[in-house]
């Protein structure tokens, strides 16, 4: 496998969903899908690193294999509504970078306070 660029992924899944019929499903669908797989995912979550075990009778699953089931529907999400998720992540982190700047301690801070 390649490495591929978000703008890639997004095509992707929409060459995929654009053999079918249905197409994608509507906001609301789409909304309830990923609350469906963020419940996987914290489910998986709990059991490596929570006091839940695993039944034996469960399905063995990975936490990686549920934030590719997460990644697949947030980009059908994005796809349906025609958004470029690359261009969502750019105004977050300008976000971060700008807003949010001073909000967390920086490692090289750290570092300075170590050595004084």
């Amino acid at each position: 496998m390649t490495d591929k660029t978000v703008k890639e992924l997004q095509q992707e899944v929409d060459q995929y969903i654009g053999q079918f019929k249905e197409g994608y499903f509507s906001p609301l669908a789409m909304l309830a899908r990923m609350t469906e797989e963020l419940g996987e995912l914290a489910r998986e979550v709990n059991h490596y690193y929570g006091e839940k075990p695993k039944k034996s009778s469960e399905k063995e699953n990975t936490i990686e294999e549920e934030l590719g089931d997460m990644l697949f529907v947030l980009i059908c999400f994005a796809n349906s509504l025609h958004i470029d998720l690359e261009t969502a992540h750019n105004r977050v982190m300008d976000k971060f970078n700008t807003r949010d700047k001073n909000r967390w301690t920086r490692i090289e801070k750290l570092e300075d306070n170590e050595n004084e």
